[in-house]
């Protein structure tokens, strides 16, 4: 785990959690078996009823939720969600307190970041932009990667929450910095997704056991995380639900534009963009990511 102040406090009071998601879920989940006194909010109903069993309370708006807690952690979608969690009707913003924290684990652009940190900040409501990477997996069993941004001051108050969501947390600067280092961090998943999916088809059509294959590479040079955990997938082409494939054609999309506004050039992520968009477009926008191995086998006639 990096080093990172220990939080000033030993638990904040009351947690609120806003969007029940595939990853929120878990992420909440954890929060209530770390004995922290919850509440939580969902934009469609049903997706609360495990949490209630562990302990958790409901709301029925953003707002009622906000008055109820110390500390928020939301995990939405992209940047027109969270904007409208915060500050639409009945938003976050007209019942946080002053000295509230809000942390965001949601995936949006670093610039909505800082804009949204502004606006609470006129209310005496500190924020962190905590995007978060490991998974489905990672946050069930809390082992989230969490790339945190804001002030150290948040950081060491936010640390015993964040600690309960998942095993590497840093900080990396001000807020907006935590949204750059996940959209580097979506960068660099495309290239490895894009290789892994080229080295399963290349066995496949030379006719070896691909899986004894890869056993063998996992602990080499080649071993990654998605080799480890994606590359089956890839071998029998087919791919639950890990992380949707339309979720990281998002995430990619604010890495290609940051790309574009300091002048990097990202081949390999713009070819996987175009896969991406052609297997939406084919209807596969809600297989895991590992998906990006169709076109691959498509164009090799597997």
């Amino acid at each position: 785990m990096s080093a990172t102040p220990e939080s000033s406090e030993a638990r904040p009071a009351r947690i609120g959690f806003a969007g029940l998601g595939t990853m929120g879920s878990f992420m909440a989940a954890n929060l209530a078996r770390a004995g922290f006194p919850l509440t939580v909010w969902n934009r469609s109903a049903g997706r609360d009823g495990a949490l209630v069993e562990l302990g958790a309370k409901v709301a029925a708006t953003p707002a009622e939720l906000a008055r109820s807690s110390d500390v928020i952690v939301a995990c939405l979608t992209d940047s027109p969600q969270v904007e409208a969690v915060l500050f639409g009707p009945e938003g976050l913003a007209e019942g946080l307190a002053d000295g509230a924290l809000f942390i965001d684990c949601s995936t949006l652009s670093p610039l909505k970041a800082r804009e949204f940190a502004e606006r609470l900040s006129e209310q005496g409501v500190a924020m962190l932009d905590a995007p978060v990477s490991g998974g489905s997996e990672g946050a069930k069993n809390a082992t989230l990667s969490i790339m945190v941004g804001g002030e150290l001051t948040d950081v060491a108050r936010a640390r015993s929450v964040l600690d309960a969501m998942g095993h590497t947390v840093t900080h990396l600067g001000p807020v907006g910095s935590g949204q750059w280092a996940k959209a580097i961090n979506q960068v660099i998943l495309s290239g490895v997704y894009l290789g892994v999916a080229e080295g399963v088809t290349l066995g496949l059509k030379a006719g070896l056991d691909v899986a004894l294959v890869l056993s063998a590479l996992k602990g080499g040079a080649a071993g990654s995380w998605i080799l480890e955990n994606r590359s089956e997938r890839m071998i029998r082409d087919d791919y639950p639900l890990g992380f949707k494939i339309s979720l990281h054609r998002k995430d990619l999309g604010i890495g290609l534009e940051l790309a574009k506004s300091v002048g990097a050039v990202l081949p390999v992520s713009a070819l996987a963009a175009t896969f991406e968009d052609g297997l939406i477009a084919q209807g596969y926008g809600d297989d895991d990511n590992s998906a990006l191995a169709r076109p691959i086998r498509k164009l090799s006639g597997l």
